[in-house]
């Protein structure tokens, strides 16, 4: 399969637990852009992703016209929502900037606002946008959602890796990263568990606690228009919708249910899946209970 890389944290943990529990299974996921993931899709070089859109009516036939044609079988494209993701903006702990608006970042995200202290009272010098690719879904988020189709502009700079865009805020003062929420969470301690113990983990019975904010950088609150508090990406205010910037997950499949791949997608849209997904700190598609200590909106 080939998974957007926003999401790569998420489907290694994924993909962790699901071969844990099915030991003769095997998915060897390619990482790479949202474009690179539709494109071998319609290519017929894999026959799952994930993306931050679902496919269109037409692309679905499309699709099925393409297998019928060339690999002379009918095919059932099956896609779903798995999960919400929360759009989060982190500085440095230097920096004095606690929150901004949805249009503050716009005019960050466009160039329109190029210093710190256009913003607040700051000893803070040119704003640097830091992103994972200039290619990426993130980017496409930014333009499309932030700027109503517009060019980022020249103050927007590609680290290269999501982990980067993490890497640079914390040594650059004058840094603003953009990233996925789950990128921030403290469920990236999970990284140092064996997958044993990550999979005995989410195949408890213990319900399941919602991931808190990471303190090693500075994630900012963001107000909704007219909205008259600022909220930080916390799970339930992207359930309730105080937190103003999110996008949708979606996994798509042309794989039959009675093979490797068709399992792995019933996997993940089922309970262990989205429990999983609790964990990481987005939303995910199937809620049932928060259980998230909120320190602060």
């Amino acid at each position: 399969m080939v998974c957007d890389n926003t999401f790569e944290n998420i489907f290694e943990q994924e993909v962790d637990v699901f071969e844990y529990q099915y030991p003769d299974a095997h998915i060897l996921v390619r990482y790479g852009t949202q474009a690179e993931a539709f494109d071998s899709l319609f290519s017929m070089n894999t026959r799952t992703i994930v993306a931050c859109r679902d496919l269109t009516s037409q692309e679905k036939r499309a699709l099925k016209a393409k297998y019928k044609n060339e690999r002379k079988a009918n095919v059932n494209v099956r896609s779903a929502k798995i999960a919400v993701d929360a759009v989060a903006f982190i500085v440095n702990p230097e920096n004095n900037v606690e929150k901004l608006t949805v249009d503050e970042l716009a005019d960050i995200i466009s160039g329109r606002t190029t210093q710190w202290n256009e913003l607040q009272p700051s000893d803070r010098g040119k704003i640097k946008v830091v992103l994972d690719q200039s290619g990426s879904s993130m980017a496409t988020y930014l333009s499309d959602s932030l700027l109503r189709g517009e060019p980022l502009g020249p103050t927007v700079f590609a680290a290269g890796s999501i982990p980067q865009v993490f890497e640079a805020v914390e040594h650059d003062r004058d840094a603003i990263g953009v990233l996925g929420v789950s990128w921030i969470t403290s469920d990236m301690d999970n990284a140092d568990l064996s997958r044993e113990e990550l999979a005995k983990s989410i195949l408890s019975d213990d319900p399941v606690q919602g991931a808190t904010l990471t303190q090693r950088v500075k994630v900012l609150k963001v107000y909704r228009p007219g909205q008259a508090q600022a909220y930080k990406p916390y799970q339930q205010y992207i359930f309730d919708g105080s937190y103003p910037l999110f996008r949708q997950i979606y996994m798509i499949t042309t794989a039959s249910t009675g093979n490797v791949g068709g399992g792995f997608y019933s996997f993940v849209t089922g309970p262990i899946g989205q429990k999983i997904i609790m964990k990481t700190g987005i939303l995910p598609a199937t809620v049932r209970t928060i259980q998230v200590e909120l320190p602060d909106r």
